[in-house]
C-alpha cells in the first residue's frame, strides 16, 4: 500500500490507547443517542428540530452544548478538546438519523447489497448535515489566546471588523490521471486546510502485467465532480472596552463555511465558537527558506451568536438583586439631580451640560413607522466654547462610563476612520469592507474632541451617520449600507479660540448649518469673570488636589459610583422605550411653534438668518430628550414635568446659543441702519465712488466701525440698491 496518499496514518502506540475505527463507530453511535434521545419535558428538541431542517432543505443542526454536557459529560469533555476530530463524526450521525426519520423503514446497518445500494442513493440524497455550536461557557479574550489553546473549542467576543466576499471551497476532489483514466477522491478538511495532490499514481495495473508509467505529478483534477462548499473569511476585532491603555486592539481571521456565512457585517458585536487552528501563510513560504515550523493563527468557525440589534446591552443579564435596587433608584424624586452630579463629579459647575449628557447616555426611543422609515432615538450633543472649560474632561468621563463608547479627536480622524474603510487583502487580493470608530460604537457613544479641527470635507461623512444612521459605501465595486446607531458628543471651540460676544454665533461657530441642524442641543460654554464664581473653582480645585478623600465624603455623598451607572444605563435601555402622553404631545406642539416665532423674531432683528437653524429636527430633538428622561425614571410614558424639563434643556443650550449677543447685535444693527441712510444720500442713483474714499468718510471722519460699514454695503447690494464694480473696489448706486 503507498504511503504517498493525502491522509494521516497513526499507529497504536499507548497500550491504553484504544483502536481507532471501534473508538470512532462508538463515539458516532454516541452522537447518534444524543440526537435521537436527548429530551426536555417529553420534548424532543435536536430530533424534531432535524427533521424540521431537513424538510425545508436546510441541512444544518444547531446544538446547545451544555445539553451535551448534561446528557454526557465525557462526550461533551472530548468534543471541547478534540473538535477537528469528533465534529465530522457527529455531522455524520445527524445526517443518518435525518435519513432515517425522513426516509423510516430502512434498516442503519444492511447487510444485503440492494438494501446497500438504496442506502448509499439515501446518503447521497441527504448530504452533512453542518453542526452549529453555541454556549454559555466562560469568554476568552483574542489576546489570552495561547499555545495550549491549539485545536481546542474556544470562544471569544469581539467587533466584526472585515468580511470577504464568498468563495467556494472544494470538500472533495475528483482527480483523475492524465495517462490511465484512473479515478481518485481525495477528502479536504475544513478551515484553511489546503491539499497534498499525490506525485504516483496508484491505479491497478494493466491486464498484461506490463509495469505502470504514468510519469511523475499524472493527476488533474476534474473540476465538474468536485464538492464545494461557501465559504467566507472574517476580521474579529477586540472590542474597544476590553483593550488595555496604550494597546493596539488586537484581531484574529475567521474562516466560517456553509450556514455560517453572510451571518454577520462589518460593526456586528458577536460571540464566536470555534477551533484554534493554525496554517502556513503564502508570505511566509516565499523567499529563499521556508519558514516549515512558523504557523499563522486563525479560528475555524463552528458557531456565531449575534448580539440582539447588536447592542452591548442586550447580552447583559442582571442579578434579582441588581434589578430591586436599579427599581428603587428610579422612584428616586431627585434622580435626575443625583444622576447629573454623577458625571464627572470632579468638574465644578456646568449643571445644564451634565444633564443634557445624562439624556444622551440614555437617549429616546427608537421608531420604525409602517412605511418603513427609521427615526433615531440617539441624541447628539455639542459642546461649544473657551478653552479650559473642562470639554475634553467630560468627553473622557462619557467614554468611561457608557457601555460602549470610543474617543477620537478630530485632528487625528480622517472620513474613512470615522465611517468606513475599503481594504484589499494581501493575500487573495480582493476588497473587503472594515469599519471605522462610528461603525464599531453602534449602540454607544462616540467622542469627539477638537471638532473645529476637522477638514470639511471629513467632517461632511459623518452627516448621513448622524441624522440617518447608517453609512453608504460605493467603493471598488463594494455597495453597501452599514449601520452607525451612536450618539455623537463633540467639543468644539470658537473661530478665534475664545467666544466674542461683539460677533453673531454664525461669525464665531465655522460650521455649516447642516452639521449644527444635526445636533440636538448646542451648548455654547463661556468663561465668564466673576470673582464668586472664580473661588468656588479655585476652591474645588484647590481640595481635589490636596485632599482627594475628604472631597469625595463631602461632595460625593449619595452619589453613583461609575460601574452601577453604566450598569443601570444597560438596564433602562435595554428594558424601557417611553412613549410620549397626549398632553405632553400638546404642550410640546404649541411650545414649538412659539419657539419659532422667537428665532423669526430674533432673525427680524439682526437683518439676517441665524446660523442655527430651529426645524423640524429640534421639535424630533426635544421629544428625544423628553423620552430619554422618561427613561431614566423607568417610565413608560412621558408625561408634561418630562417636556418642562426638556423645553427648559433646549431653551438652555440651542435657543441660548441662537441668542447668544443680542444685545451688542442690536447696537450693530442701528448703526448699520444709520450707515445705510447716510449712504442712501451720499450716493444717488446712478453715481459711484471708490471704497476707501467711503473709509475715510465713515470710519475715519464719522467714527462709525469698519465692520459697520462692511455689513451696510453686503446688505445694500443684496438688496440690489449697489453694485461692486473693479474687484470691489468701486461703489456703483444702481437703484432705491
Amino acid at each position: 500500500m503507498s504511503f504517498d496518499q493525502a491522509r494521516v496514518y497513526a499507529a497504536t502506540v499507548l497500550p491504553s490507547e484504544v483502536s481507532g475505527e471501534d473508538s470512532r463507530l462508538e463515539l458516532e453511535e454516541s452522537f447518534h443517542d444524543f440526537i435521537l434521545e436527548f429530551r426536555i419535558e417529553n420534548d424532543f428538541i435536536y430530533r424534531d428540530q432535524l427533521r424540521e431542517n431537513i424538510l425545508i432543505k436546510k441541512y444544518c443542526l444547531s446544538v446547545d452544548v451544555g445539553h451535551l454536557i448534561s446528557y454526557n459529560e465525557e462526550l461533551a469533555h472530548r468534543l471541547s478538546n478534540e473538535p477537528a476530530e469528533l465534529l465530522p463524526l457527529f455531522e455524520s450521525a445527524a445526517r443518518d438519523v435525518g435519513r432515517r426519520l425522513i426516509f423510516s423503514g430502512k434498516k442503519k446497518n444492511s447487510t444485503d447489497d440492494e438494501e446497500k445500494q438504496q442506502e448509499d442513493e439515501l446518503r447521497r440524497k441527504v448530504p452533512y448535515c453542518q453542526i452549529i455550536l453555541h454556549s454559555n461557557s466562560n469568554m476568552l479574550p483574542i489576546r489570552d489566546l495561547g499555545a495550549t489553546h491549539i485545536s481546542k473549542l474556544v470562544r471569544i467576543p469581539g467587533i466584526v471588523i472585515g468580511a470577504s466576499t464568498l468563495s467556494s471551497k472544494a470538500t472533495l476532489l475528483h482527480l483523475m490521471c492524465r495517462s490511465c483514466q484512473h479515478i481518485k477522491k481525495l477528502y479536504i478538511g475544513g478551515g484553511f486546510a489546503g491539499v497534498q495532490m499525490p506525485h504516483e499514481c496508484d491505479g491497478p495495473e494493466s491486464a498484461d502485467g506490463t509495469p505502470k508509467n504514468c510519469g511523475r505529478d499524472p493527476f488533474i483534477i476534474v473540476h465538474e465532480k468536485c464538492v464545494f462548499v461557501d465559504q467566507q473569511v472574517l476580521k474579529l476585532q477586540e472590542a474597544p472596552d476590553m483593550v488595555p491603555v496604550g494597546e493596539l486592539p488586537r484581531h484574529i481571521i475567521l474562516s466560517a463555511d456553509r450556514y455560517l456565512t453572510n451571518k454577520v457585517v462589518p460593526g456586528s458585536r458577536c460571540t464566536i465558537m470555534g477551533i484554534y487552528s493554525i496554517y502556513q501563510s503564502k508570505a511566509a513560504t516565499r523567499g529563499t527558506g521556508k519558514a516549515v515550523a512558523i504557523r499563522n493563527p486563525y479560528i475555524r468557525v463552528v458557531g456565531i451568536q449575534v448580539e440582539l440589534d447588536h447592542n452591548h446591552e442586550a447580552s447583559m443579564s442582571f442579578t434579582d438583586e441588581e434589578e430591586e435596587e436599579f427599581l428603587a433608584l428610579s422612584r428616586h424624586p431627585r434622580l435626575h439631580e443625583i444622576f447629573s452630579n454623577s458625571i464627572a463629579p470632579s468638574i465644578f459647575g456646568n449643571v445644564d451640560i451634565k444633564k443634557a449628557i445624562a439624556c444622551l447616555l440614555m437617549g429616546g426611543s427608537k421608531k420604525l413607522l409602517p412605511d418603513g422609515m427609521r427615526l433615531r432615538g440617539d441624541i447628539n450633543v455639542l459642546l461649544l466654547g473657551d478653552p479650559g472649560t473642562a470639554k475634553s474632561q467630560l468627553l473622557k468621563f462619557v467614554e468611561k462610563v457608557s457601555p460602549i463608547a470610543i474617543y477620537t479627536s478630530g485632528k487625528g480622524s480622517s472620513a474613512a476612520g470615522l465611517t468606513a474603510s475599503v481594504q484589499r487583502d494581501s493575500t487573495t487580493r480582493d476588497f473587503y469592507l472594515e469599519g471605522g470608530a462610528m461603525v464599531l460604537a453602534d449602540g454607544g457613544v462616540v467622542c469627539i474632541d477638537e471638532f473645529d479641527k476637522m477638514r470639511d470635507e471629513d467632517r461632511v461623512a459623518i452627516h448621513e451617520a448622524m441624522e440617518q444612521q447608517t453609512i453608504s459605501i460605493a467603493k471598488a465595486g463594494i455597495t453597501t449600507i452599514l449601520n452607525s446607531r451612536t450618539s455623537v458628543l463633540a467639543a468644539a471651540n470658537p473661530v478665534f479660540g475664545r467666544y466674542d460676544d461683539m460677533k453673531t454665533p454664525g461669525e464665531n461657530i465655522d460650521f455649516q448649518t447642516t452639521i449644527l441642524s444635526r445636533f440636538d442641543m448646542i451648548f455654547i460654554v463661556k468663561d465668564d469673570h466673576n470673582e464668586g464664581r472664580d473661588q468656588s473653582v479655585a476652591k474645588h480645585v484647590m481640595n481635589i488636589h490636596m485632599n482627594q478623600s475628604t472631597v469625595a465624603t463631602e461632595e460625593q455623598a449619595g452619589e453613583i459610583p461609575i460601574e452601577k451607572m453604566r450598569r443601570y444605563i444597560s438596564y433602562c435601555k435595554s428594558r424601557c422605550a417611553p412613549r410620549l402622553s397626549s398632553e405632553a404631545a400638546e404642550k410640546l406642539s404649541s411650545h414649538f411653534v412659539g419657539i419659532r416665532k422667537q428665532v423669526q423674531q430674533v432673525e427680524k432683528d439682526a437683518n439676517e438668518r441665524s446660523s442655527i437653524p430651529i426645524t423640524v429636527r429640534q421639535l424630533e430633538a426635544i421629544i428625544r430628550i423628553t423620552e430619554s428622561l422618561a427613561k431614566l425614571e423607568l417610565s413608560p410614558i412621558a408625561r408634561e414635568e418630562h417636556v418642562d424639563e426638556a423645553i427648559r434643556l433646549f431653551l438652555a443650550s440651542t435657543m441660548d446659543a441662537v441668542g447668544q449677543g443680542a444685545g451688542s447685535r442690536q447696537e450693530l444693527v442701528d448703526e448699520v441702519n444709520k450707515i445705510e441712510a447716510e449712504l442712501k444720500r451720499r450716493l444717488p442713483i446712478g453715481w459711484s465712488t471708490s471704497y476707501q474714499t467711503l473709509i475715510r468718510e465713515f470710519v475715519t471722519g464719522k467714527g462709525y466701525t469698519q465692520h459697520a460699514l462692511d455689513r451696510a454695503l453686503m446688505i445694500l447690494e443684496r438688496r440690489d440698491t449697489i453694485q461692486f464694480r473693479h474687484q470691489r473696489s468701486n461703489v456703483y448706486r444702481t437703484g432705491i
